[in-house]
């Protein structure tokens, strides 16, 4: 295993420069596979902060002038330099955030997709002509909403940068992305392809920083129009708080905990297969990953037990080592958050029959592991019933009816994704019905697609990214009355 060069030189963009560490604090990027530190990352000022706030300011009315097709051309270079620079990108992700690199290469193609998709959907921006008298015209008109402020978070760091970006300059916003601290050279990556690929440094930025820091400096800014976070519940609250002061238009998409419906009439392997090959994707650390499964009585015990074996047989270790199928967690509150969840469930009555400790395959515990854990008969009252352990934990209970099982999947107040496995059409579609989410996979765990919606109801946030109604979130109606 050949560990890359990681940079020493990162840096803010801000109005079309870069900025390093002269005159500004610097924290340690951490590898989450070693404990060693990368690199220093310098944070932004609240000069810097009002810098890029002025240039997004004039960028937004020059961005949104810029011809359609010539926005769209712009965003397909970037794919093309994402796709070139593949490699690299994902070296760098996994380093600082953990994932395997076949992970880490998957995600970085996703971004390089969402690209494309959003460069051809800009094209797509309709209004409407109503109906008038000779003489007279009425028109709908889709305007770009404004300067935008992008949160987003470490568990996928370049690919859900990329959907706030590509959407808000295909509809010729200006932006303001604000990555995680944790993975900064990934995202700078990412960021240095829009730079070549010819788009205004003033239409996007990349800024690091005390997260509330910044963020209450961009939201107070009546320069930015909207918000877009993805992140946890309790922040998504806060930020919204802020925006009511500003009556800022928001997206969130905020955490979840999701169920996942196994009937008796399933096909029984293929769901053990994919629940395994899924759940400990990125470690778990995933807010769709599949965490809480129902299962029918009928076949309960046979579920369990071939989801424990194969659970058993997946390597764990630093993820540039391409022989690993799980990496670390990405920092080292996760590890302590998921034992002490663990050691509740099973203080409480439920039966641990893979994992439940800390250590990687090779029997160390240097680096942020927790081994993949797959626990039965967990009791309702265990902590990890309800609150989300996003991280390499499956939580396993039986149901005998349909009506017991969707009780369970709904009784929590997030609603962000939900899957079931079944072969019976007209059930599978009462499910999809049923289900308080905003997907829902029926037998398939894939549900993020650049052309689908993305997003939750209930404490899960509202608004979608993906999909036309993703361009759809960084637009404004107006109303047009000629007599």
């Amino acid at each position: 295993m050949t560990t890359p060069n990681y940079p020493q030189n990162l840096q803010l963009y801000i109005n079309g420069a870069w900025h390093g560490k002269e005159g500004r604090e610097t924290i340690p990027v951490i590898n989450p596979a070693t404990g060693e530190a990368l690199a220093d990352l310098p944070l932004a000022t609240k000069a810097d902060l009002d810098a890029a706030l002025e240039a997004a300011n004039k960028g937004f009315y020059k961005w949104r002038a810029v011809d359609v097709n010539e926005r769209g051309a712009k965003l397909h270079k970037v794919a093309d330099l994402i796709r070139e620079r593949t490699d690299h990108i994902a070296a760098l992700l996994t380093m600082e955030q953990g994932k395997p690199i076949a992970e880490a290469k998957g995600e970085v193609a996703s971004c390089a997709g969402t690209f494309d998709y959003f460069a051809e959907e800009a094209k797509r921006i309709y209004g409407r002509v109503l109906m008038r008298p000779t003489g007279q015209r009425a028109m709908v008109l889709k305007q770009p909403v404004g300067p935008v402020a992008a949160f987003s978070p470490w568990n996928f760091p370049v690919s859900l940068m990329s959907k706030k970006m590509a959407a808000a300059l295909a509809a010729g916003c200006s932006i303001i992305a604000k990555p995680p601290e944790e993975t900064p050279a990934s995202t700078i990556a990412i960021m240095q392809c829009v730079v070549d690929a010819g788009i205004p440094g003033d239409a996007a930025q990349l800024v690091y920083g005390v997260p509330d820091m910044v963020s209450r400096h961009l939201i107070a800014s009546p320069t930015i129009r909207k918000i877009s976070f993805t992140g946890s519940v309790p922040v998504g609250k806060h930020l919204l708080k802020l925006c009511a002061d500003g009556v800022k238009r928001t997206t969130m998409e905020l955490g979840g905990h999701a169920p996942v419906l196994i009937f008796d009439d399933c096909d029984l392997d293929r769901a053990i297969t994919m629940a395994s090959m899924t759940k400990f994707r990125n470690a778990g650390q995933i807010c769709i990953s599949p965490t809480r499964f129902y299962v029918q009585e009928g076949i309960y015990d046979a579920f369990a037990k071939g989801f424990a074996e194969r659970t058993a047989q997946i390597k764990v270790g630093n993820g540039l080592d391409i022989d690993n199928a799980m990496g670390p967690l990405a920092n080292s509150r996760r590890p302590d958050a998921i034992e002490a969840l663990v050691e509740d469930a099973r203080t409480k009555g439920a039966n641990i029959l893979t994992g439940g400790e800390r250590g990687n395959s090779s029997g160390t515990n240097d680096g942020n592991f927790y081994k993949p854990t797959i626990i039965k008969d967990v009791p309702m009252d265990a902590d990890i019933m309800s609150n989300e352990p996003f991280g390499p934990v499956a939580l396993i209970r039986p149901f005998k009816t349909f009506d017991e099982a969707i009780e369970q999947a709904n009784r929590l107040p997030f609603g962000l994704a939900g899957y079931a496995f079944t072969e019976n059409g007209r059930q599978a579609n009462m499910v999809a019905d049923a289900l308080e989410v905003g997907m829902v996979g029926l037998n398939s765990f894939v549900i993020s697609t650049a052309d689908a919606p993305f997003g939750g109801v209930k404490e899960s946030g509202f608004g979608s990214e993906g999909g036309p109604e993703g361009l759809e979130s960084y637009l404004v109606t107006k109303a047009v009355h000629q007599y």
